[in-house]
């Protein structure tokens, strides 16, 4: 069978030493400048090197998007791999129990920033598409590989990806990300969301003197969770995903400058990390948290003008040369739409027979707790997607990162099994 030729040329060691070799090649996305560059260049010798069609674009300085291209015999359609090549801060080193950075071989498992998430899973799929280049076994249409930046932070490089015109003629991608190996056909949505209120600073003493921020910050944190109570109890529990929510990560007071314990600030700062699930509509929400900011602007307002402290606040205000106001703001700068793909979409369809083809077993179909490049794919491009790939879908982001060996060899079957599921039917 042809599935067979291929799934010989896949070799155990191979894999292990593709993976360690790209995890030694640090590719923290930092903030003063992009990082991947190094291990974006490795990639595009190694696809060189495999007789692929590469094409490296600069996405920002330091930052390139990597393409590579096998084409088939025939004409057919096109199957993206999506890969990304940075990784998320390995914090203190010291606290790690191997180097980050080294890609130590333990029994069965290799450790290192990335392992997970998802360079382990990269080399499962430039080892698949190699296998199917050296196995010589016929297909149609082609396969892209897709090795993208900034996956972790803004997603800008998909999102060039798409707008340079790559995605126009993708027809389907598996996205490689650490799920276990489940079969996962839908994705949590994300809104990034900044608030901001605003009064005025004074006396820790004499608070009247100026207008405190944080109160109306807490009170509009508290609607915030009323709010994803509401969500939970219209929605319910998703099978795949769980449950929504309305999540505040951060809270800031002052914005900047140095905090003190008796000095009011002058700003309050809070972001949101809000994770949707199908049957949500972004927009409402939009307007939803819109609406709860407003409201809160104007009782603040309300009580300034008519208030028991009015009498107190105008005598203090004597003799200064701007009175006491209070806005409060509302900026979502991030919009990720969940995404849900059809078991009958013939992606599914594939993914599903080769996982019965290499395992002799039936897929468990699951959901992507988070956001992936998958989400802008199909948001934008309208590209259907299922996300596949080695690790404990609890392991990335932590210290002493690592995947399992075994995890690996079967993802590169799996990854070489659907592409020919997908391009020779």
């Amino acid at each position: 069978m042809k599935i067979d030729q291929v799934l010989k040329v896949i070799k155990r060691e191979e894999l292990i030493n593709l993976t360690q070799e790209l995890i030694k090649i640090p590719s923290v996305r930092r903030q003063d400048s992009g990082s991947e560059e190094k291990v974006a260049l490795f990639v595009a010798h190694y696809l060189e090197e495999m007789g692929l069609d590469v094409v490296v674009e600069e996405v920002e300085p330091g930052s390139p998007n990597v393409i590579g291209i096998l084409q088939g015999q025939e004409e057919g359609p096109c199957l993206m791999f999506e890969c990304h090549t940075d990784v998320v801060t390995e914090g203190d080193p010291s606290e790690w129990k191997y180097d980050p950075y080294e890609g130590k071989l333990i029994g069965n498992r290799i450790y290192g920033r990335g392992a997970c998430d998802t360079k382990g899973n990269l080399a499962a799929a430039l080892k698949a598409v190699e296998a199917i280049c050296r196995s010589g076994v016929p297909f149609k249409g082609k396969i892209l590989l897709g090795i993208l930046v900034d996956e972790e932070g803004l997603m800008r490089g998909v999102k060039h990806f798409i707008r340079h015109g790559w995605a126009n003629h993708v027809n389907a991608a598996i996205i490689c990300e650490p799920v276990d190996n489940h079969l996962c056909i839908t994705q949590k949505g994300a809104l990034r969301v900044e608030l901001v209120t605003t009064g005025k600073m004074s006396h820790g003493a004499m608070p009247l003197s100026g207008l405190n921020p944080i109160p109306p910050m807490v009170s509009i944190l508290e609607k915030m969770k009323q709010l994803e109570e509401e969500e939970i109890e219209r929605l319910g529990k998703d099978s795949f995903l769980g449950y929504p929510s309305v999540t505040p990560t951060v809270l800031q007071a002052p914005m900047r400058g140095e905090p003190q314990l008796n000095v009011v600030p002058y700003q309050c700062r809070a972001l949101l990390d809000i994770r949707t699930i199908p049957g949500q509509s972004h927009e409402t929400l939009k307007k939803q948290l819109e609406d709860i900011v407003k409201e809160e602007e104007r009782s603040i307002r309300e009580s300034l003008d008519s208030g028991p402290d009015r009498e107190i606040r105008e005598s203090l205000e004597k003799g200064l040369s701007k009175g006491i106001s209070f806005q409060a703001m509302v900026n979502i700068f991030e919009d990720r739409p969940w995404t849900k793909t059809s078991k009958e979409e013939p992606i599914v369809q594939a993914v599903s027979r080769a996982y019965r083809s290499v395992t002799g077993e039936e897929p468990i179909y699951d959901g992507v707790p988070g956001a992936t490049n998958g989400t802008f794919l199909t948001a934008w491009a309208g590209i259907p997607i299922v996300t596949l790939g080695a690790g404990k879908r609890m392991i990335p982001h932590q210290k002493d990162e690592w995947v399992s060996v075994e995890d690996l060899c079967l993802t590169a079957k799996l990854y070489a099994a659907s592409a020919l599921e997908f391009l020779t039917r």
